[in-house]
């Protein structure tokens, strides 16, 4: 958890593992140590927050659609980290008020970065957005 290449390759194959389409990669390396970073995901992304004084990391897998596996990604990364307790919760969240059922998700990304063929475009304004803090 202290070496940003490592939690990096980690989070990237959790990417991978549950299926989503990677569009970015970002990570930084705290002096004298711990790791944050994101992998931004055509399905929305994965985080992680790492602090390895206390053997304690912060993982965030936000997705939508039903393409993809997030518990998948949860296994793969506390399998890596070799988590011995890992706490999982499962949230709810995102879906337009008054929508039924679940809101369809195709994969695409913005101007340039097109991806699985796709000439959809990405709309530049929230119908919804929440906040947790």
């Amino acid at each position: 958890m202290k070496k940003v290449d490592v939690v990096k390759e980690i989070l990237v194959g959790a990417a991978r593992a549950c299926g989503a389409t990677i569009v970015d990669i970002a990570f930084h390396e705290f002096n004298p140590f711990g790791v944050s970073g994101v992998v931004v995901i055509a399905e929305s992304h994965l985080s992680i927050h790492t602090w390895p004084e206390y053997r304690y990391a912060a993982v965030d897998i936000f997705t939508c659609g039903d393409v993809i596996k997030p518990e998948d990604a949860a296994t793969y990364i506390a399998t890596r980290f070799r988590c011995k307790n890992p706490s999982i919760v499962e949230m709810k969240r995102g879906l337009i008020p008054g929508a039924t059922g679940k809101v369809a998700h195709k994969v695409a990304v913005s101007a340039g970065k097109l991806s699985r063929g796709s000439t959809q475009r990405v709309p530049d304004a929230a119908q919804e957005l929440s906040l947790v803090h």
